[in-house]
C-alpha cells in the first residue's frame, strides 16, 4: 500500500529530502490527499508486459470507439475499462511467463517477466490505452472529416492523404505539448483535477483487499460486465425500443403536437427515457464520473433550454419559421421545408455555386438546432468572462510562477533524478507534423482546398490558444472551447469551400485539444513517477498505432457497410445512421459551403444569435458581484454559466432524451448514493462504469459481427425504436412533406 509520507530515499529525493519535507508537500490540498508522495526507481516500467497489453489496449479500445461512433448510439468507451481489465491479465502473465532474460540484437537484454506486475506498468499501458480513447471515441474529429468527405461529398481521397490528416493533426497536438509541459506539467499550480480520479483507481487497484472489505473490485467488476452483455442484446437487437421509449406518441398517435412534445429520437422527449447504457453515456461521457455539482449546472440549462427557451420560441413566436420545419432534426433545410440537397449547390470542385444556390433556395435550420448553435456563441464568451472573473487573479499568479518555474513540489523534485526527455524530440516532430501537413496542401491542393498560408494560420492559431487554454484547464478543469471562432474566421477567409473549413478546425482547434490530452497524461506519469522517455515512448508509439487503427477501421466500414450515413438510403433499423457525423458534415455547410456571413450576416436569417455573444459575455457578471457581496454564501459561486450551457451542449446529434437519462443516472449515484452509501460509491462507483462500457461495447461488437453484418434483423414492434412518426411534420400551412398531413 502507498503512504503519504515523502520518500527519503537518496536516489529519488536527493541529500536533503528530510529536512526539506514538510516544505516540499504539495500546496494543492485535493493532490496532497490522493497522490503518493513516495516513489520506488528500481520498479520496471517498460517491460514485455507492459508492451503487449499497452498495444493490445489501445488497439481495442480504438476499434471499438471508431466501431460505435458510427452509431444512432455512439458509445464512447474509456480508458478506464482497459485500466481495469488489465489488472488481471498483467498478474496472469507475472504469474506464468518465464523469468529467462533474452538479448535483443545482442545489445539490450530484457526478461518476458522481471518480477510482479506493478503499478508504473500499470500506468504506461493506461497511457498507450488514452491513445486509443481520444482520437476515437473522445474526439474523433480528424476521422469525422474524412467520413465527411467520403460519405457524404463523395470524394475519392486518397488513402495516404487520410492517414497523413489523421497523423499530422495527432503529432502537431503531441509538439505543442512537448514545448508546453515546462509550463503546464512540472509546476505545482498546474494540477489537472481529471488526473486524480485516475491517480485514485490506481491506488485503489494495487492495495490489497481482504474478504471483510466485502465482494473485490475485480469481482464486481466481472459480475457487472457480464450482466451488461446479457443485458445489451435486448437494446442492441431484440428489443430497441428500449433505445428510445417514447409512451406520450402511443397515447396520442395521431397528434403532431404530442408527439413533438413526446417523441425521445425527434422532439423534446417530455416523458420519454432510455434504457440502453449506449444511450444514456453516448454524448456526455459516463455519468458516473461527472461531480454532482456539475450535474445540477447541466439539469437546470436542460430545464430552461428544452422545457422554456424552445417551447416558447416554437409555439409562440414561430422563430425563424420554425412551423416550416421538424422542432428537433439535425437536418439542413429548404424554405419549402424540405431536406437541403448540397449536391444542386457544389461545382465539381466542392465549390459553392452561387448562382445555383441563389436559384434552389437559401439554408434553414430546424428550430431546436439553431438555438443550440446560438447556445453555443453564449458559451464560448460565457467561458471566458466566468474564467476571467473567478479565476483570472490566480490564473495570472499561477502562469507568471510557472514561467519563473518556481515552487516545485515534492513530485516536481522525485521527478528530477530521472534523465528528461531533450526538447530537440518534440521539435523534430512539430517541425515534421508541419511539413507533411503543407506537403499536402500541395501534393492534394483540390483534396483537401486549404492553401498552405491557410495551413500556417492554423498552426499560429493553435500555438497562440493552447497555453492559456492549458492554464485554464490545468486548474480549473475547464476547457474553452473556440471552434466557432475558428470556422467563423476561416467560413470569411474562405467563404464558399467547406473542405478548407473542416481542415482549418481540425489543424487550428483540434491539435489543441489532442495537445491538451497529451499534457494531461504528462501530468499523470508525473504524478506517478513515470520516467519521461518512457511517457514520451509510449504516447508517441500509443498515437502512431492509435491514428492508424483508427483510419483502417473506418475505412473499411465507409467501404463495406452499404450507404452508411445515408439516413435517406439506409434501412429504418440499422444503426449505421452517423449522427455525430451528420452534425459535422452540416457544420462544413453552415460554416464552410454558404459561409457565416450569408446566414449571419446584415440580412442573415440567424443574424439575432450573433448578440448571444454579448449576452454569454454579461451572464457570469451578477454572479460574480452576488459572489463578492454574499461571501458567506458557499453556494453563489457553484453557479457556473458555462456549464448550465452544456445542459442543451452537442443537441443535434445528442437528443434531449440522452441527456435527461444522463441527469438521472448521474443524480442517482453521484447525489444519493454518494450521499446514503458513500462506502459503496467509494468503492466500486468508478469500477461499475467501467464494466456497463465493457459488456454494452463487447456485446455490440459481437451483434454486429454475428448478425447484423449478416442480414440477420429481427422485425416485430419492438425492434423499431421511438414510434413517433408524426413528431419530424411541419405545422405550417400548404407545407407539403411525405408521410405527413398538409395544413391548410
Amino acid at each position: 500500500m502507498f503512504s503519504n509520507s515523502t520518500t527519503t530515499k537518496p536516489a529519488a529525493n536527493g541529500g536533503d529530502a528530510a529536512a526539506g519535507a514538510a516544505d516540499e508537500r504539495c500546496s494543492v490540498e485535493e493532490v496532497a490527499l490522493v497522490v503518493p508522495e513516495t516513489d520506488d526507481p528500481t520498479l520496471p516500467v517498460m517491460t514485455f508486459r507492459a508492451w503487449v497489453l499497452g498495444l493490445v489496449s489501445c488497439t481495442i479500445l480504438i476499434f471499438l470507439n471508431t466501431f460505435f461512433i458510427y452509431r444512432t448510439q455512439p458509445l464512447s468507451i474509456s480508458a478506464i475499462l482497459m485500466q481495469i481489465a488489465v489488472l488481471p491479465v498483467g498478474r496472469f502473465m507475472a504469474a506464468t511467463l518465464p523469468t529467462k532474460e533474452y538479448a535483443l540484437f545482442g545489445r539490450w537484454r530484457f526478461s518476458l517477466n522481471p518480477g510482479p506486475f506493478n503499478i508504473k506498468e500499470h500506468v504506461i499501458i493506461t497511457v498507450m490505452a488514452n491513445c486509443g480513447v481520444s482520437v476515437g471515441g473522445g474526439d474523433a474529429y480528424s476521422i469525422g472529416a474524412i467520413t465527411v468527405m467520403k460519405a457524404y461529398y463523395k470524394q475519392s481521397l486518397n488513402f495516404l492523404c487520410a492517414l497523413l490528416i489523421v497523423l499530422t493533426t495527432q503529432i502537431l497536438g503531441y509538439g505543442w505539448a512537448g514545448m508546453l509541459r515546462k509550463y503546464l506539467v512540472d509546476p505545482v499550480e498546474m494540477w489537472w483535477p481529471s488526473n486524480l480520479a485516475q491517480v485514485s483507481l490506481f491506488r485503489a487497484l494495487h492495495e490489497k483487499e481482504t474478504k471483510a472489505q466485502g465482494i473485490t473490485r475485480m469481482k464486481f467488476f466481472l459480475i457487472c460486465m457480464t450482466a451488461s452483455f446479457i443485458y445489451y442484446l435486448f437494446p442492441g437487437y431484440l428489443f430497441q425500443i428500449l433505445t428510445f421509449f417514447s409512451w406520450v406518441c402511443w397515447a396520442w398517435p395521431h397528434s403532431i403536437t404530442a408527439q413533438q412534445i413526446g417523441s425521445g429520437y425527434h422532439g423534446l422527449g417530455v416523458g420519454a427515457f432510455t434504457l440502453d447504457w449506449a444511450g444514456i453515456s453516448a454524448y456526455h461521457g459516463s455519468p458516473l464520473v461527472t461531480p454532482f455539482y456539475s450535474i445540477l449546472n447541466v439539469m437546470v440549462g436542460f430545464i430552461m433550454f428544452i422545457y422554456i427557451i424552445v417551447p416558447i420560441c416554437y409555439w409562440k413566436f414561430n422563430t425563424f419559421d420554425a412551423h416550416k420545419f421538424p422542432i428537433f432534426s439535425n437536418q439542413l433545410f429548404t424554405s419549402a421545408g424540405h431536406k437541403y440537397d448540397t449536391t444542386k449547390i457544389l461545382t465539381p470542385q466542392y465549390d459553392l455555386n452561387i448562382s445555383a444556390y441563389e436559384s434552389y433556395s437559401k439554408l434553414y435550420l430546424s428550430p431546436l438546432f439553431a438555438l443550440s448553435i446560438g447556445s453555443g456563441f453564449a458559451r464560448f464568451t460565457a467561458t471566458l468572462t466566468h474564467v476571467a472573473l473567478f479565476h483570472g487573479g490566480d490564473i495570472w499568479k499561477q502562469s507568471k510562477a510557472a514561467v519563473k518555474n518556481a515552487k516545485l513540489d515534492v513530485h516536481a523534485r522525485l521527478m528530477k533524478s530521472y534523465s528528461q526527455v531533450p526538447q530537440w524530440w518534440y521539435l523534430v516532430l512539430l517541425g515534421g507534423s508541419i511539413v507533411f501537413s503543407l506537403m499536402m496542401s500541395f501534393v492534394w491542393k483540390k483534396d483537401v482546398q486549404l492553401p498552405w498560408w491557410g495551413m500556417l494560420f492554423a498552426f499560429a492559431l493553435a500555438w497562440i490558444v493552447t497555453l492559456p487554454i492549458g492554464v485554464i484547464q490545468a486548474t480549473t478543469n475547464q476547457q474553452p472551447g473556440y471552434d466557432i471562432i475558428a470556422q467563423f474566421i476561416i467560413g470569411y477567409i474562405l467563404p464558399g469551400k467547406p473542405i478548407a473549413n473542416l481542415l482549418f478546425k481540425i489543424y487550428g482547434r483540434i491539435s489543441t485539444i489532442h495537445a491538451l490530452s497529451f499534457l494531461a497524461d504528462l501530468k499523470l506519469g508525473h504524478y506517478m513517477k513515470i520516467p519521461p522517455k518512457c511517457m514520451f515512448t509510449a504516447q508517441l508509439v500509443g498515437t502512431f498505432v492509435s491514428g492508424t487503427v483508427n483510419l483502417a477501421v473506418a475505412w473499411w466500414m465507409l467501404g463495406s457497410i452499404e450507404n452508411i450515413c445515408d439516413v435517406e438510403a439506409l434501412h429504418p433499423e440499422s444503426p449505421w445512421t452517423c449522427p455525430k457525423f451528420r452534425v459535422t458534415f452540416d457544420a462544413s455547410v453552415i460554416w464552410g459551403l454558404i459561409g457565416p456571413e450569408r446566414l449571419f450576416g446584415p440580412g442573415g436569417m440567424y443574424r439575432n444569435l450573433v448578440w448571444l455573444f454579448l449576452i454569454g459575455a454579461f451572464l457570469p457578471v451578477p454572479v460574480w458581484v452576488l459572489s463578492k457581496i454574499y461571501p458567506e454564501k458557499k453556494w453563489i459561486p457553484l453557479i457556473n454559466i458555462p456549464v448550465i450551457s452544456y445542459g442543451f451542449a452537442g443537441m443535434p446529434p445528442a437528443t434531449p432524451t440522452n441527456i435527461a437519462s444522463w441527469i438521472i443516472t448521474g443524480t442517482v449515484f453521484n447525489y444519493f448514493v454518494f450521499k446514503y452509501r458513500k462506502t459503496w460509491w467509494q468503492r466500486y462507483n468508478y469500477v461499475l462504469s467501467a464494466a456497463l462500457d465493457a459488456g454494452t461495447a463487447f456485446m455490440g461488437v459481437l451483434l454486429f459481427f454475428a448478425l447484423q453484418n449478416e442480414g440477420i434483423n429481427v422485425k416485430w414492434w419492438g425492434s423499431q425504436p421511438d414510434h413517433c412518426p408524426l413528431a419530424s411534420c411541419p405545422t405550417a400551412p400548404g407545407i407539403v412533406v411525405q408521410g405527413c398531413p398538409v395544413f391548410s
